[in-house]
């Protein structure tokens, strides 16, 4: 199994902390917080692992080559335009037609949401969910999910007004992926986000299962009181291990 950090976003809701330092390394319970799902990933076994760099990719690769030198770098000239399914297509090179863990290098996670999600027999894609979620830097701009039969994603987006859990930016996936993607790059150009890659798995036979890692720490951190918030969740739970 391998890994996909996607790190090549601007973090623009994060100015001015990241005009001179990529989202993906700014401190979060005094480490980087691309840390979180480096070490879920080692955690879970998964050794082979490639980070999608795009703005100050160059600092990201600096300040990560002696903590972790075996990491693969891919770089997503499309970062600046192109929706987040796009750094997803770049890796397909590094993936051929394996199956990998897709995880957001803004997402602090538990190593307990990989384990979990490596322990149960997937044989198509899957979302880490959290049907739990309460803290508001988790709920307010989460993606949404509606399940459909047998646990199977219906629905999802932010906007969604009934819903039964909440995304936590950790996914299982299968190569198909990549045809879906180009799907719709052909239909709208490279604006093309992984809710919707999602949404037209479902419609074409490839639906995303879910796997739900409710109580497991995990935070999205877009704007600076999201990084505030996450740095409180962490200290709620100090000495429990993650």
């Amino acid at each position: 199994m391998k890994g996909i950090i996607l790190a090549a976003g601007d973090g623009g809701r994060l100015r001015p902390l990241t005009l001179k330092t990529p989202k993906v390394l700014l401190d979060l319970g005094e480490r980087p917080l691309i840390n979180y799902p480096l070490e879920a990933m080692a955690s879970a076994g998964i050794t082979e692992i490639a980070v999608v760099v795009g703005y100050l990719n160059e600092v990201v690769e600096n300040a990560l080559k002696v903590s972790h030198p075996s990491l693969t770098y891919i770089y997503n000239d499309h970062y600046e335009h192109g929706g987040n399914a796009l750094s997803i297509y770049a890796a397909r090179s590094f993936i051929g037609s394996d199956s990998f863990v897709l995880c957001m290098g803004d997402h602090a996670i538990s190593p307990s949401i990989i384990r979990t999600l490596l322990s149960e027999d997937h044989r198509g894609s899957v979302l880490c969910v959290d049907s739990e979620a309460c803290h508001s830097s988790q709920i307010d701009d989460a993606t949404k999910v509606l399940l459909g039969q047998n646990g199977y994603i219906a629905d999802l987006g932010k906007e969604l007004t009934i819903w039964d859990c909440v995304d936590t930016g950790v996914f299982q996936m299968t190569s198909n992926v990549f045809a879906t993607i180009e799907a719709l790059m052909e239909n709208k150009g490279i604006d093309v986000s992984i809710t919707e890659m999602v949404l037209l798995s479902g419609l074409t036979g490839k639906a995303f299962a879910t796997c739900d890692v409710s109580g497991s720490f995990w935070a999205d951190v877009d704007t600076i009181e999201d990084l505030r918030n996450a740095g409180e969740m962490l200290r709620e739970i100090h000495g429990r291990r993650l």
